[in-house]
């Protein structure tokens, strides 16, 4: 155990911050193939097969299913079976889920080649990336979940080259050279994953660890180590406030990186500039995530979380209106920097008020909770464009939901948060 303490904790850097380094990797990739990237293959499939809009929305949603089927799952594996070979399943399964991608002749094998991308998805990122790093901190979980989901929003900066790659050799080829880069960058990164600190003869953050009293955990009589109380937690206004406003969250934010390429080609954007206000969203949002993620550590990170959506619901408004160019640098702030920061806050507040031990449970149900609203939000969004064939009354009205949820978390008790267990 010293030897492998020794080992880890070289050149006097924590582990854990390499840990969060591959975390970074993974997620930029994973984030830029599967979440994105997918906005670059809309045109394209509609161009080649005929279907609707509404058609290819479908498949963000059947995307989704891996949030709102196996986050929850992938929540108690990751409890049981540990980070590090989920992350490995899931880079394999996603890099076989874009080659047969690659296969597609009819809607039913391309929405089944984005189920399994999906299902593959939910077991290298997300609520498994999110855990390990819980695993790893305490006191600078908000900093180092900021740095590893940075790589989400970094993801972005490949969107122009997907949008050249399918130009250039069409979107098969390019499904098939993103499967095999998730195989050439995903498997390394796995292995140096480990699961815990402890199993590494460490502690969190590198210190010695502090016992802190959590309003939803118990301690025995024979001094075991505290534990989340499930029946409780999920009574707890805390994770049932998280709970709503990350589905309404999510059902705007799925619906905006979807549709974002056709709704700016609608209003005479060219592709080029189209994929690369896409992906400025993902790379600004970078800001929200590192930025906010260091003042969830400071100060309170409810009100700030709700901050994030207020930012989130402004940054929409806006997007009813990016034919005028200033309106489109505002969409790009507002709405990057809240969905950026939001992305952030959700973990950190669950890490803080309902401990690690049970994290990945809890994280994965609330992931659960937002793929309801990654289910609806694109394919509403493409209903309403199908009928209208406008996208305004959609950005409206996730204006105004996701308005409520900052509301409604402003409004969660603060004084849930310092309460103590009887």
């Amino acid at each position: 155990m010293e030897q492998e303490r020794a080992r880890l904790d070289f050149n006097n850097i924590f582990y854990g911050w390499w840990i969060v380094i591959a975390g970074f990797c993974i997620s930029f990739y994973v984030g830029s193939i599967i979440f994105y990237g997918f906005t670059a293959f809309f045109e394209p499939l509609v161009r080649e097969f005929g279907w609707s809009y509404a058609q290819v929305s479908f498949a963000a949603s059947f995307r989704g299913i891996e949030m709102s089927i196996l986050a929850p799952v992938a929540g108690f594996l990751v409890d049981r079976f540990g980070s590090r070979l989920m992350i490995l399943c899931g880079v394999i399964i996603v890099g076989m889920g874009l080659i047969f991608l690659s296969w597609t002749q009819s809607l039913w094998m391309f929405y089944l080649g984005y189920i399994l991308v999906g299902f593959g998805g939910g077991g290298c990122s997300s609520v498994v990336l999110v855990k390990c790093i819980a695993s790893w901190f305490h006191r600078d979980i908000g900093k180092a979940t900021g740095i590893m989901t940075s790589g989400f929003g970094a993801s972005g900066l490949m969107l122009p080259m997907i949008v050249w790659l399918i130009d250039a050799y069409g979107w098969r080829a390019a499904m098939v050279v993103m499967g095999v880069g998730m195989f050439i960058i995903g498997i390394p990164l796995s292995m140096l994953v480990r699961n815990t600190p402890e199993s590494c003869g460490l502690h969190p953050d590198g210190r010695e660890p502090e016992h802190v009293r959590n309003p939803v955990q118990a301690f025995s009589s024979q001094g075991e180590k505290w534990r989340v109380l499930l029946r409780s937690t999920l009574k707890h206004p805390v994770f049932i406030g998280l709970a709503v406003s990350e589905m309404i969250r999510m059902t705007a934010a799925a619906a905006v990186f979807t549709h974002i390429m056709p709704y700016l080609s609608s209003l005479d954007y060219s592709r080029a500039t189209a994929g690369l206000i896409a992906g400025s969203i993902s790379v600004l949002s970078i800001a929200g995530r590192f930025g906010l993620g260091w003042l969830a550590d400071l100060f309170n990170k409810r009100l700030i979380l709700a901050a994030t959506y207020g930012l989130t619901s402004l940054g929409l408004l806006a997007l009813c209106y990016v034919d005028t160019r200033w309106f489109l640098f505002l969409f790009l702030g507002l709405f990057s920097i809240g969905y950026g920061g939001s992305m952030v806050l959700r973990a950190a507040l669950l890490r803080e008020s309902f401990g690690r031990d049970s994290f990945g449970r809890l994280f994965g149900l609330i992931l659960g909770a937002a793929a309801i609203g990654g289910l609806i939000g694109p394919a509403l969004a493409g209903m309403v464009f199908d009928a209208s064939k406008n996208y305004l009354f959609a950005w409206l009205g996730l204006s105004i939901s996701t308005a409520f949820a900052a509301i409604l978390m402003w409004l969660v008790p603060s004084k849930n948060l310092s309460s103590s267990h009887p």
